[in-house]
């Protein structure tokens, strides 16, 4: 269970309730015929509080196939205090897309011992030390890069009508996950990214039906 309640700017703050039944996620055979068959998983820090999911998640992961077109997004998503420095690590050891925000960037950057940066050199640095295909960084309004070795990709952010903001950054991974997963270019799956997490601003709910052009 989680309580989200929403400040003026439609902006959540969450209240998330332990000892859940995705805290105890079992590895079993399934799941790891699922992982060895997998092209593209999305994991993030949250579900890695207790010990029994992180090490499922860790297993799947390392079943995973290796190859070009493999995705492990690590969608960091530093929730209360539910997260370590060896969480935040060993996750970013096993990803190859890294997506954050720019708070998450500074509270990671303060923990890995590296604050006196700008933010752009802070996403080059995560990006050659890790060995990542990519690095998300959303700002809110103030737009959102994917960063690839050698090249950037920068969008602003569109100006619409606020409902609230739950489910924007989580729509914003699928619809560019899906994107590179169909051969997308990593600036068109970006550009579809930023649209469809507008959308979801605009509309109440984390996953209001898309439109059909979203969809194609």
């Amino acid at each position: 269970t989680v309580q989200v309640s929403l400040d003026a700017n439609g902006i959540p703050c969450y209240d998330i309730k332990e000892g859940a039944a995705w805290d105890n996620i079992p590895y079993t055979p399934a799941l790891e015929d699922l992982a060895k068959n997998c092209t593209a998983a999305c994991f993030g820090s949250l579900a890695q509080r207790n010990e029994v999911s992180r090490n499922t998640i860790y297993r799947f992961l390392d079943h995973m196939p290796e190859g070009e077109g493999i995705l492990k997004i690590f969608d960091i998503n530093l929730r209360q205090g539910f997260y370590t420095k060896e969480i935040i690590t060993e996750s970013i050891k096993r990803c190859n897309i890294l997506k954050i925000n720019d708070e998450e960037l500074i509270t990671v950057s303060r923990i890995f011992g590296y604050p006196g940066i700008d933010l752009e050199n802070k996403c080059w640095l995560l990006l050659g030390k890790y060995n990542l295909k990519m690095l998300i960084l959303t700002c809110g309004v103030n737009g959102s890069y994917v960063f690839t070795p050698g090249e950037v990709s920068f969008i602003e952010t569109p100006k619409v009508e606020v409902a609230d903001t739950v489910g924007a950054g989580d729509s914003f991974t699928g619809a560019f996950v899906a994107s590179i997963l169909k051969g997308k270019s990593v600036r068109e799956a970006h550009e579809l990214a930023v649209k469809v997490s507008a959308f979801v601003c605009t509309q109440n709910g984390a996953m209001p039906v898309l439109p059909k052009e979203f969809t194609r």
